[in-house]
């Protein structure tokens, strides 16, 4: 997941509104700091305003955050060598072919999408591996 603050960094308005765009921060023209955007409650418009002169622009783009969230996660995504100690998880007695223990924890696959049969995956208590 990627998020940005700010205003476009360049293009024309077609390019703006693109699905793709890129946001970036916007800077005061008079003293360099930042501009933060504020609503302008009189004319309903969105305002950059620099929060240390006050000085004020108009708004090309009124996209002021882009949240973009990715689902390409793996089924054992998230998975650390520290799994083996987590005393919430079952236990069961199944080979490790890395390291020939018997113990080793269990849990279900977390990818969750139609074609996902239920899967379980072991970790060796001892060396972390996933099998």
């Amino acid at each position: 997941m990627s998020s940005d603050i700010g205003s476009p960094t360049s293009g024309d308005i077609n390019s703006q509104r693109s699905s793709k765009e890129k946001v970036a921060f916007r800077f005061c023209r008079e003293c360099s700091n930042m501009l933060y955007p504020h609503e302008d409650k009189v004319n309903n418009t969105l305002m950059y305003r620099c929060r240390t002169c006050h000085n004020v622009e108009a708004a090309q783009n009124y996209c002021v955050f882009r949240n973009n969230l990715s689902s390409n996660s793996g089924e054992t995504a998230g998975v650390t060598t520290d799994v083996g100690t987590d005393p919430t998880l079952p236990k069961a007695s199944k080979l490790c072919p890395r390291c020939g223990e018997m113990e080793s924890v269990f849990f279900q696959s977390q990818q969750r999408t139609q074609d996902t049969k239920m899967s379980l995956y072991h970790v060796c208590v001892t060396c972390g591996t996933i099998h």
